[in-house]
């Protein structure tokens, strides 16, 4: 290689190079305020046609769970662990495409590791 740079960038192209570290500070930049905005959303989702109730906070703590009277039947515990396993892996499955979402548009598509 010659000396002052690679081949076709004037001076090893550090112009350019400070253009792409901006670039890549501006995405870090609005990556960390997606994550906040993500922590500070919750998610709701249903089962067992609304007889259970999760909301799912962003920060993937379970903020809330309501489960219709109804649905409580001393004899079948299980339907009713089952609506609330349901209940909160659809939340979790909503969150996360909400993130994906809220962050594919600052990072173009790209997976990201934050």
């Amino acid at each position: 290689m010659a000396k002052g740079g690679f081949r076709g960038l004037p001076g090893g192209g550090g112009g350019n190079m400070g253009q792409l570290l901006q670039q890549a500070q501006k995405m870090q930049q609005a990556a960390q305020r997606a994550q906040e905005e993500i922590k500070q959303t919750t998610i709701e989702a249903t089962s067992g046609g609304g007889a259970v109730k999760v909301v799912l906070g962003g920060d993937r703590e379970i903020k809330e769970l309501k489960i219709n009277p109804e649905a409580v039947d001393p004899n079948d515990v299980e339907m009713l662990e089952d609506m609330i396993v349901a209940a909160c892996n659809e939340a979790q499955r909503k969150l996360e495409e909400y993130s994906e979402a809220k962050m594919s548009g600052i990072t173009g598509g790209m997976k990201m590791p934050f």
